[in-house]
């Protein structure tokens, strides 16, 4: 014992299995990596929106750049501080599905679910295109290849989440770091410039084509809007957070806000200094790059930084909608195998039908970036509206302190976020958000049957039913039937474990002509196992139909039927193929047309 040191207390220490402990959860920083990037990234593509919008109005209206995301901004910070709140009052995750259910009513937080569900997808979809694309800027031979590289990153981040959610934050954390030490080395540089070191892309002439307007003002104000996506993520996302999850979530998002806002206002204000319009074959954010590096080694670095980290935003979705799918499943909305979790704190179905969604997605629009661009946004800025209204409702029913605060907060951003859904809808309808407007309702329907079969199920089987006395089940007495083709260990193995679970044993085997029949109940006569064999022919080789036809004959009655079927297992699970199939097969059809029991036992290979 060292001076001045108390004695040690030796605890035994037991091994944890994955996913036990806080190991495989996440810690406030590593929540910005595996849920942050999407909301992160916007900034590549947030204040671009704008300019393209008001540059339809031409040179002069490119000035109200600034104070349109100085008001985005405001709306940030109102969002997440909102979001805060939702993580405090639903620490379990949903977002704004958990609210709309608790304090909207139930086809509200369908709504919520739905456009959650829409939007998570469309992220993955628009994350992966756009970083093909701005790969395939950079290296042009990659041109015609924009598809297969978004697919190939789809299969690489969707592998990186069925292993772990920790995992995927670890292997994202050093690009997080390099993209944002990249746009704020961007930032600082051109801050300290008097005019921009080079001009990258080709000059595209502004021309006015409608006036200055409060509709033009608000149609910029929401496509700026696109850039707070994202943010939502850390409230659907509360369960893979260590303990305390609340707390550690709400510094994951206090710091995403600050690090998001920081962002849009340094670029704007470069845009705004710099008098940055948009140019043909370029970025705003790869113009604001050549202003404040040049076109040198940094030009490229930062651009393919900004590359990868727009294709790794789509780990964002894999982060939240695996956990919105499993409350949804909770509320038997969803198949109840989307609540399933492995090992590992990994909802790997969820994280398998995102994958596949965006799979299909970005194989029918080609990885096209401006085919999704328009059916972009609008889900989410649904969910923050409800999440928004039904906090703006919990506070009228809770009225904790300073209640009509927190409710004016929140009655502004649900005021502001439901403006721009609708704008967005309105100016972006034929360019294809119509199709958001039919998926919604599509799968709200979907959502309620499923609900309204759980429902019927749970009725039947009188699942909700106060448990009373009931009358002793009397036991009856049962058969066990083993389907046998040959005197082996095999069949001395199954009928071993039959006569363990059953006092009536039945053999029964299946032959192609009479003469094998028999030869083998000769065979079985010599073998003497103790059970009486049934010998069935079919002449047309079919071993299923006849054995399905002697369990419903046997089965006419009130004794309570078995079929045990044993299954050769080898060591190594290549050779599984190789094994005769027909037990499966039989099992299947049994299981489709008739009540009975149906018993597997593994027979396992020492060789093979």
């Amino acid at each position: 014992m060292g001076y001045g040191t108390a004695p040690k207390k030796l605890m035994p220490r037991v091994p944890r299995r994955h996913g036990e402990g806080d190991k495989d959860h996440l810690t406030s920083f590593g929540g910005l990596a595996a849920l942050s990037l999407d909301a992160l990234s916007s900034v590549a593509y947030g204040p671009e929106a704008i300019l393209l919008v008001l540059a339809t109005a031409g040179a002069s209206a490119l000035r109200l750049t600034l104070p349109i995301t100085v008001a985005i901004t405001m709306l940030l910070a109102v969002l997440v501080v909102s979001y805060c709140q939702v993580i405090a009052v639903h620490p379990d995750g949903g977002g704004a599905y958990a609210v709309g259910k608790k304090d909207l009513g139930a086809t509200v937080s369908l709504l919520a679910a739905a456009s959650l569900v829409v939007d998570y997808v469309l992220t993955v979809a628009v994350s992966l295109a756009a970083g093909a694309a701005s790969l395939a800027s950079v290296f042009p031979s990659l041109a015609h290849h924009i598809l297969g590289l978004a697919l190939l990153g789809l299969v690489l981040i969707a592998a990186v989440n069925l292993y772990g959610v920790a995992e995927s934050a670890r292997v994202f954390m050093l690009p997080m770091l390099l993209f944002l030490g990249a746009v704020f080395a961007v930032i600082g540089a051109g801050l300290f410039r008097t005019h921009p070191v080079a001009v990258v892309g080709t000059a595209a002439p502004v021309h006015a084509v409608e006036a200055v307007s409060v509709l033009l003002v608000l149609k910029a104000f929401a496509a700026g809007c696109s850039a707070l996506t994202g943010i939502e993520a850390i409230a659907n996302g509360v369960p893979t957070f260590r303990e305390p999850r609340a707390e550690r979530a709400q510094r994951t998002e206090l710091m995403l806000g600050a690090l998001l806002a920081a962002m849009l206002l340094g670029l704007s204000i470069l845009i705004h200094r710099q008098h940055v319009a948009p140019r043909g074959g370029v970025t705003v954010l790869a113009q604001l790059t050549a202003g404040s590096f040049g076109t040198g080694w940094a030009y490229y670095a930062t651009s393919i930084i900004v590359t990868l980290i727009l294709a790794l935003a789509a780990n964002t979705s894999f982060g939240g909608l695996p956990v919105l799918m499993s409350l949804l499943s909770r509320d038997d909305r969803l198949p109840h195998l989307f609540g399933l979790r492995a090992e590992r704190p990994v909802y790997r179905y969820g994280v398998v039908a995102l994958a596949l969604l965006a799979g299909v997605l970005l194989t029918a629009v080609d990885a096209a970036t401006d085919r999704l661009i328009p059916l972009y946004a609008i889900g989410v800025f649904i969910g923050f509206t409800i999440s928004q209204t039904g906090l703006v409702r919990h506070w009228f029913g809770e009225r904790p302190p300073r209640w009509r605060l927190r409710a004016a907060l929140n009655g502004t951003g649900a005021v502001l976020t439901g403006l721009a859904a609708v704008v967005f809808i309105a100016t972006k309808f034929a360019a294809g958000a119509w199709v958001v407007v039919l998926t919604v309702p599509a799968l709200m329907l979907l959502f309620a049957r499923i609900e309204s079969y759980y429902t019927a199920v749970g009725r039947e089987l009188d699942l909700s039913r106060t448990p009373t006395p009931a009358p002793t089940p009397q036991p009856t007495r049962g058969l066990m039937i083993v389907p046998v083709g040959s005197v082996s260990r095999l069949t001395e193995h199954a009928l071993s474990a039959a006569r363990s679970l059953a006092e009536d044993v039945v053999a029964v085997s299946v032959w192609p002509d009479p003469d094998q029949c028999a030869r083998f109940r000769a065979a079985w006569d010599r073998w003497d196992p103790g059970v009486r064999l049934e010998t069935l022919v079919s002449p047309h080789r079919s071993l299923v139909h006849p054995m399905v036809g002697y369990v419903r004959q046997a089965a006419d009655g009130d004794r309570q039927i078995a079929v045990l079927i044993v299954e050769v297992q080898p060591r190594r699970w290549r050779y599984r193929i190789l094994q005769n199939q027909r037990g499966l097969l039989l099992a299947a059809v049994l299981r489709a047309s008739t009540d009975v029991v149906i018993c597997t036992i593994p027979y396992r290979l020492a060789t093979r």
